[in-house]
């Protein structure tokens, strides 16, 4: 597989920017020749929740307009061309189309005559060679000849680190992802569970939005951080390896990336030599801000062998967890419905999180719409 990330300028996100970016990503990128006359492709947008462009939480409409009309240019028909994702939350298709309107895709989608996906049918996918696990997708994902992952660069409370793979988890429809949460409730397990994922899906390429990237609390709770470029790759694991260089977090700690390591799928580091393109823009973000959740709280490798049997007991306990702050809690219910292991419930109209059974997933983080969830930390850490 090319292991090429190409890279692109974009200073902003007018439609003459960001489309000449993409045509220059598209002309150099081998894996676009599969965009072709009577494929059906499938466009994969991070639509986290019903967000404002301008909050950075989706992937921008210009860059999924772009990305359209690059198709079209190549002899893809309109009809054949479909824009799918499933947002946090229960996957029912009023909240599904509320999400796309408010993100500015729908809009985009509507002007282009493309098929937004905003159903609720799913379907088995085959056990991919390699996968360990099996997966139901949503029914556009199974359908498509070529499938488009258009991630945004942000960071993450869970994974440090939401892009080009991380990006497929909307593929699962709805609370499913929340039971996969709960089925792999270990950092470790649930990286092996997105390789998985990724093997299944098989992107044909990533086209990645970091014109505006999300740093801090994210991927909902940070804030923008323009960053100029775009990025595209056939290979999503090294798209990611390069953003964790570009953003300064350490890819053996992203529980995706290490699983992908342990099986041989990717390196331990990005070789800079693969970078193209406008190869200036590959340089690492000054001060990117990662979420307060990201602490190397590791003892396994310094802990003396006599004591290490304790150290998952001491990790439970120490590791950050959310937090419910009451004062701007609005007593939606979004965390309660999303929560995998049921650990929150709602009293006096305010949402309280049960600390023995949480899993510290952070999916009540990324759908809370006020942002009423802090990350609760160790008092001895708390100045580290």
């Amino acid at each position: 597989m090319d292991e090429r990330v190409f890279f692109a300028a974009a200073p902003d996100y007018s439609p003459a920017a960001v489309e000449a970016a993409v045509e220059q990503l598209l002309g150099q990128l081998p894996a676009a020749a599969l965009l072709a006359p009577g494929k059906k492709v499938l466009l994969k947008p991070n639509l986290l929740s019903g967000t404002a462009p301008e909050k950075a939480v989706t992937t921008h409409p210009a860059v999924v307009a772009a990305v359209i009309r690059a198709a079209k240019r190549r002899g893809v028909a309109a009809c054949d061309i479909t824009v799918a994702d499933s947002p946090g939350g229960p996957h029912a298709s009023g909240l599904v189309k509320a999400a796309w309107k408010a993100s500015g895709i729908a809009a985009v989608c509507a002007s282009e005559g493309v098929n937004l996906y905003t159903g609720t049918a799913s379907g088995e996918a085959p056990k991919a060679q390699g996968a360990k696990r099996r997966f139901t997708l949503l029914e556009p994902v199974l359908a498509a000849d070529v499938i488009v992952d258009l991630p945004k660069l942000k960071t993450h409370m869970m994974t440090g680190l939401t892009a080009a793979t991380k990006n497929l988890f909307g593929c699962i429809p709805g609370l499913q992802k929340a039971e996969w949460h709960m089925r792999c409730p270990q950092k470790d397990a649930f990286g092996e569970m997105l390789v998985d994922l990724l093997l299944t899906v098989k992107p044909a390429f990533a086209v990645l939005d970091a014109v505006v990237a999300h740093e801090g609390n994210g991927p909902s709770g940070g804030s923008p951080r323009p960053l100029g470029f775009l990025a595209a790759a056939q290979d999503p694991l090294s798209m990611d390896l390069a953003m964790c260089a570009v953003i300064g977090v350490e890819p053996e700690r992203v529980p995706y990336l290490a699983a992908a390591q342990r099986r041989g799928l990717c390196p331990a580091a990005f070789d800079p030599a693969l970078a193209a393109g406008e190869t200036g823009l590959f340089a690492p973000a000054e001060n990117f801000r990662l979420p307060d959740s990201w602490r190397r709280m590791n003892f396994s490798d310094s802990a003396p062998r006599a004591v290490r049997w304790a150290v998952p007991t001491v990790e439970k306990w120490v590791a950050p967890r959310p937090k419910i702050a009451p004062a701007r809690c609005i007593g939606c219910g979004h965390c309660a419905e999303i929560c995998p292991q049921h650990t929150i419930e709602l009293k006096d109209k305010k949402a309280h999180i049960k600390p023995q059974n949480c899993i510290r997933c952070f999916c009540c983080h990324e759908v809370c719409p006020v942002q009423a969830i802090d990350t609760k930390r160790f008092f001895l850490f708390k100045k580290l």
